[in-house]
């Protein structure tokens, strides 16, 4: 299967991106729903599933910054364009099964967005003016400021003090 598709909070430490942004271990996901969908991964349970069939440098370098227990947003992309889950990283970044020269990780389903989050009610909050899913919608694989995290779980109906890392 192809995926192509700060506030003072989280003692968690910050790692560095492949954008030189600092991240403390929040990501967005992407993949286009009809190749494989939020409802997919959860069908997947526990043993998650390997973010395979990413084909871009600085996606890939964002995996190779993922620690074990980094949470992230599952964003479907082409259909929707909103951010639908939580998903997990359970395995730091390994060979790609489908072509070991290039690497992913593998992630878990968490939990889906009550209230899913649009693109365009991101390109429309002042507060999420600089997230890279704003400025680099293209990038598959991406980090997550703490504050940006907080401010679209908050809207998209979740505590982000009560997500399970």
């Amino acid at each position: 299967m192809a995926k192509a598709a700060t506030a003072k909070t989280t003692a968690k430490p910050a790692v560095k991106a492949a954008a030189g942004k600092a991240t403390s271990g929040f990501w967005l996901f992407k993949s286009e729903p009809d190749v494989f969908s939020y409802d997919t991964l959860v069908s997947r349970g526990a043993k998650g599933e390997a973010w395979d069939g990413v084909r871009n440098f600085q996606a890939r370098n964002n995996m190779r910054a993922m620690k074990v227990g980094d949470l992230g947003f599952f964003y479907h992309s082409n259909e929707g364009k909103e951010i639908v889950g939580i998903l997990e990283v359970i395995a730091t970044v390994h060979p790609d099964p489908k072509d070991a020269k290039w690497e992913c990780v593998d992630v878990r389903a968490v939990r889906p967005m009550p209230k899913p989050y649009s693109l365009d009610a991101a390109k429309a909050n002042e507060k999420l003016a600089k997230m890279v899913l704003v400025n680099n919608s293209r990038l598959s694989v991406q980090p997550v400021a703490v504050d940006e995290w907080n401010e679209i779980c908050r809207l998209g109906g979740l505590d982000p003090k009560k997500i399970k890392r």
